[in-house]
């Protein structure tokens, strides 16, 4: 199974790559409008502004994913404590009283009688 992660990993470096090297020429991006009526201008490569943009919108549901993943790690966690605690004997065991002391037998007294 590592193997075939290891070879989509690649795959997709190898595309990434690949397209970055195609769109490198550079763009204007405007970020933010002045008072002057400007903007705060950059020029970057078609490719990374992509690649940015799609991390951007990724970032989301990355994180939305951890939380998920987080909270049922936590869950099960819990799940499994109760479980474990439920299934262990106790480490007292009930001690049986008996209801009343026992009346000794006068025939078992090793006194003699005078």
């Amino acid at each position: 199974m590592n193997i075939i992660r290891t070879v989509l990993w690649i795959a997709l470096t190898a595309i990434l790559v690949a397209f970055i090297a195609m769109n490198w020429a550079k763009v204007p991006v405007n970020f933010w409008p002045l008072d002057d009526g400007n903007y705060v201008h950059f020029e970057w490569p078609v490719g990374f502004v992509a690649l940015l943009f799609f991390g951007l919108g990724m970032l989301p549901v990355w994180l939305y994913l951890r939380a998920v993943r987080w909270r049922l790690g936590r869950r099960i966690a819990t799940l499994e404590n109760s479980l474990r605690a439920s299934s262990m004997p106790s480490m007292t065991a009930p001690v049986s009283v008996p209801d009343a002391a026992p009346t000794p037998d006068p025939s078992l007294d090793p006194t003699p009688e005078a």
